[in-house]
């Protein structure tokens, strides 16, 4: 093992896990309901907020243009503002269902960059606590998710019902 890596062993089954035909997000966002099975939170006009399937920590969630755009330049200027505000929506909601001490929010625009699904551009919110960060996933290759993705999907998806209606 290197002495600088970081080991992530919890997202095993998303690097060597059977990967499902076509766009991960198009095939959510083209379900009819929105449910914890297809991790849609909340559906606005032109994008969807959606959870991380293999999240860094609870409340891992992302915001995807409903259309299948590589990147940021292609977003039309009501595709952006809605994801930006939708992304500043996602975080005060976060913050009320959770209250993280911070986020990361982050974008991996291309292979290279480290994005896991390069032709979907798409915006990473990921709540942090204190401590959130231990040797557990290092040294007992397990990632202590404290709250289950059913339970995080129903918190959240009730805060954005509650703040937007259905």
């Amino acid at each position: 093992m290197e002495d600088n890596a970081i080991w992530a062993p919890w997202r095993a089954g998303f690097v060597l896990g059977k990967k499902e035909d076509g766009c991960v997000f198009c095939n959510r966002i083209a379900h009819d309901r929105d449910s914890v099975e297809n991790l849609i939170v909340f559906r606005a006009r032109l994008n969807v907020v959606i959870l991380n399937k293999y999240p860094y920590n609870p409340g891992h969630a992302l915001i995807v243009p409903i259309r299948h755009l590589g990147g940021l330049d292609e977003l039309t200027v009501d595709e952006a503002n809605e994801f930006f505000q939708l992304t500043r929506d996602a975080v005060r909601l976060m913050e009320r269902a959770y209250q993280p001490q911070s986020f990361n929010l982050g974008m991996n625009l291309g292979r290279e960059s480290g994005a896991g699904i390069p032709g979907h551009v798409h915006m990473h919110i990921v709540p942090r606590w204190v401590g959130d960060t231990n040797f557990m996933p290092v040294i007992g290759r397990t990632k202590v998710q404290s709250v289950p993705l059913d339970a995080v999907y129903e918190r959240l998806r009730n805060e954005f019902v509650e703040e937007f209606g259905s």
